[in-house]
């Protein structure tokens, strides 16, 4: 994760079974290449021993706000100075509400009262302590001073019981910091994401689709959250979780996909057409599924709408960007296809490259040329098109043109 080299992040952690978590957090974080330093409470030692986050971080551990380790003193104030973010994981009940009120009776919770940047907490509690209303006013109080609450998750619990509550797993809080540290390019900006395969059927069991699994568009949706962008994803069928921030719209088939796409694309600032949808549907469906015989099913096929192009001729379309996935003769056949629809900026691949896989490559076309992203992750590809995107969008503003 090339985003998180060289970072710098104070690991919190307070008094509670998912203390136990922290360790595989502070792994990950470690081999992300971000630099780890461990502060603990004495109820956090309680569940989980600073010696195995001094091994896992590679750094004293600290827990008392008297340490003579530290030469001046006042570790409180050195701590968030010398990194860029601080993250409580797990965040008590009890740590909370001490961040609300301004508590400062350890050294957790004064170096976060004398904090330097941003803080983020990942809450873990049982679920009615969680659900308990002054836990959730100390909550929206957090995020109302700018604190980044990341989770909770809902599942089985260590008090036997199931519910919200739960601390986010140690990979999902290490993609929330990555995210946390992505430049916020599209900072208020409204967009509209579509994904995934569409489904055209033919009769109650059988259908026209394709390989796509959602893996691009779903990528592209989270890095234009993580640019700090309002995201609407529209999603064809997709076993795939959503990024969480995202308004998701269900849709199955092409039809249902530009009328979703309709009904929301008003006031977006950027519309970016991910989803593989279907060239063609069934004219005349079965009800029914069609029994098997010895006899050659002929099928009417008709041309689906193309919701880019739709999109694109609106009377006050938004900045709209396409994708092609061709077979061969990529870089001819991507950019008649830019021309011909009008678009800005267009990325390619090839679809022996990328169609469900975890990596893949794209060619980025706009005016100025091909611009090829060598094969990595999709969730890296997809922050590299945002960003080439954020830069035209910006050049295509009336104000950047004045």
């Amino acid at each position: 994760m090339d985003s998180l080299a060289n970072k710098r992040l104070l690991l919190g952690i307070t008094g509670g079974v998912a203390a136990y978590k922290a360790a595989e957090l502070a792994r990950l974080l470690v081999k992300s290449g971000i630099e780890v330093q461990v502060v603990m409470t004495q109820a956090a030692c309680r569940f989980i021993t600073p010696a195995t986050l001094q091994a896992l971080s590679g750094k004293p551990v600290f827990t008392d706000l008297w340490d003579d380790r530290i030469d001046n003193g006042m570790a409180h104030i050195d701590f968030t100075r010398d990194n860029d973010a601080a993250l409580i994981a797990p965040a008590s009940a009890d740590f909370i509400s001490k961040l609300v009120h301004g508590s400062a009776d350890d050294l957790l919770s004064t170096l976060c009262l004398a904090r330097a940047c941003p803080l983020l907490v990942a809450p873990a509690m049982n679920r009615q302590m969680w659900e308990n209303p002054a836990t959730q006013r100390n909550i929206a109080q957090l995020k109302r001073d700018g604190v980044a609450v990341l989770g909770p998750a809902s599942g089985a619990q260590a008090c036997g019981e199931t519910g919200i509550g739960r601390m986010l797993e140690a990979e999902a809080l290490v993609q929330e910091v990555e995210s946390f540290f992505q430049p916020k390019l599209l900072q208020g900006r409204r967009v509209l994401v579509t994904a995934g395969p569409t489904f055209e059927a033919i009769d109650a069991v059988r259908g026209i689709t394709n390989l796509s699994s959602g893996k691009m568009g779903y990528a592209v949706a989270r890095a234009a959250l993580e640019a700090g962008a309002e995201v609407t994803l529209v999603s064809g069928p997709s076993c795939l979780a959503p990024p969480p921030a995202a308004r998701l719209i269900r849709a199955t088939s092409a039809q249902e996909m530009l009328n979703a796409v309709n009904d929301v694309v008003e006031g977006m600032d950027i519309f970016i057409g991910v989803a593989a949808v279907a060239d063609y549907y069934v004219l005349n469906p079965s009800e029914q599924k069609i029994k098997k015989d010895a006899h050659i099913l002929t099928l009417e096929l008709a041309p689906n709408p193309d919701i880019v192009a739709n999109v694109v001729n609106l009377p006050n379309p938004p900045f709209c960007v396409g994708f092609a996935a061709e077979s061969e003769n990529l870089y001819e056949f991507a950019e008649l296809k830019r021309r011909r629809k009008n678009l800005p900026l267009l990325a390619a691949n090839l679809v022996q490259h990328a169609l469900g896989a975890d990596e893949g490559e794209l060619i980025l076309f706009d005016d100025e040329g091909a611009h090829p992203l060598p094969r990595a992750a999709k969730i890296v590809l997809a922050r590299q098109l945002i960003q080439h995107i954020a830069k035209l969008y910006r050049a295509h503003q009336p104000s950047a043109e004045a």
